[in-house]
């Protein structure tokens, strides 16, 4: 009898406090759609779109979402596509996914490697997902046809966006602008994931907080007076000049910020001048900026315009021929991961790769526009975290090209088990709570 009661003990509380029914039937959903999905990624792997050209991607995704009754809006925003899918009252959660690929040859040698070939700006260049951007797409439809299937076990509304032109900055922007929010609905949460070339497959990683920085990329003027190369001395020489303003530009970040506010100022490119012995009047630097704070951000801009105009007078050129600064309004905001959500979605994750798969990261210099989809007036929580890609093989023989290499590409199959479970369970553990 003792025996039959402890036995019994045990298979009651052991049924009493079983985690959260849902990952084993998202398993087995994801087991089943997996050839589906894997066909489905190479498909959008060797057919690459870059920037403002994703017409046929978005065509397709549509398709997708189509398949399993979303209601799809096209053309929003550029090649920018809109999915609904209504299941009753509860909260509306934008889950969002980029489509554009990068102007580069690939040279993975994988058998369903990109060999598209485009005109780039009248330059013959290749067409690859080198950012992880087709791993993204197809997380994203394996997504939505788990939680068509599941509807049963959530409320709410799902918003899938596809979006276009994440590579150069514009593509959020683009949607919003278009009035996203007005015509969809302002959502209460809005998440997203980036493939990570570091992150063992079969993790995630996640962070509070600043996670990715504002990019802005930065036009100086730089104007002198030229000469003979031979006769310097009748020059005010603008090449000189603009490499005092680089020296100087180095002291921003190391001087002029508190040690605790991290930044970038690196200048990627001088151009000027075409010959020998020619000392031009015009030399033009191309910069990247990029700090976390809005704070940080100004203070850094009025260094840059403080040192180029410091320069320039003290070389003794006239106020008409001061260096130019062009900052454009528009830069990529930096992304803050809501403290909140991160919890939330950290606890769901577990419930599907554990505890011990989910990393904690640290903040990159790397710019993602989706930042833009939580700094609007409505102040949307959102989160953005890194999805593994990469063999155990892989990390301990440090080969781990990264993104924008040629030679990146993900495990697919792990890599999108994951990156389709923590999603799916993710929504379905806030469309309960909401």
């Amino acid at each position: 009898m003792k025996r039959f009661i402890l036995l019994f003990s045990v298979l009651f509380f052991g049924m009493s406090f079983t985690t959260d029914p849902n990952p084993p039937v998202l398993k087995e959903l994801i087991k089943e759609d997996m050839p589906y999905l894997l066909d489905f990624y190479k498909h959008r792997h060797r057919t690459p779109e870059i920037s403002l050209q994703e017409k046929q991607t978005a065509k397709e995704l549509a398709a997708e979402l189509r398949k399993v009754g979303f209601e799809v809006t096209e053309n929003f925003g550029g090649y920018g596509i809109v999915g609904i899918l209504k299941n009753g009252d509860g909260p509306l959660i934008l889950y969002r996914t980029d489509m554009d690929a990068l102007p580069m040859y690939e040279k993975t040698k994988l058998p369903y490697a990109s060999k598209k070939e485009i005109d780039y700006n009248g330059t013959k260049i290749g067409s690859m997902h080198a950012c992880g951007h087709d791993v993204h797409m197809t997380t994203w439809v394996g997504t939505a046809r788990a939680m068509a299937k599941m509807k049963d076990k959530w409320h709410g509304t799902l918003m899938l966006i596809g979006q276009p032109a994440e590579e150069i900055g514009a593509g959020a922007k683009l949607m919003l602008d278009a009035g996203l929010y007005q015509k969809f609905g302002v959502p209460d949460y809005g998440i997203g994931l980036h493939s990570s070339p570091t992150i063992k497959a079969g993790k995630i990683g996640t962070a509070k907080g600043y996670t990715m920085a504002s990019v802005e990329s930065v036009d100086i003027k730089v104007f002198g007076v030229g000469a003979h190369g031979a006769s310097p001395h009748m020059s005010i020489d603008p090449v000189v000049l603009a490499s005092m303003m680089v020296m100087e530009f180095q002291t921003i970040v190391s001087r002029s910020l508190k040690p605790v506010n991290p930044a970038v100022v690196t200048v990627g490119a001088i151009q000027g001048g075409v010959k020998h012995n020619i000392i031009p009047d015009e030399v033009t630097l191309k910069l990247t900026v990029r700090t976390y704070t809005e704070e940080v951000r100004q203070l850094v801009n009025k260094r840059l315009r403080e040192i180029a105009r410091g320069t320039a007078i003290a070389a003794g050129l006239p106020e008409d021929k001061m260096p130019v600064v062009i900052i454009p309004e528009n830069g990529t905001p930096a992304n803050y991961n809501d403290p909140d959500l991160i919890d939330k979605l950290n606890a769901s994750a577990s419930k599907v790769i554990g505890k011990e798969n989910i990393e904690e990261t640290e903040a990159l210099m790397l710019g993602e526009d989706f930042s833009r989809y939580g700094q609007t007036a409505d102040k949307v929580p959102t989160v953005l975290f890194w999805l593994g890609t990469v063999t155990d093989e892989k990390i301990k023989a440090g080969d781990l090209p990264g993104l924008h290499s040629p030679y990146y590409f993900p495990t697919p199959e792990k890599t999108l088990t994951t990156g389709v479970g923590v999603m799916s369970q993710t929504l379905l553990d806030l469309f309960k709570e909401g």
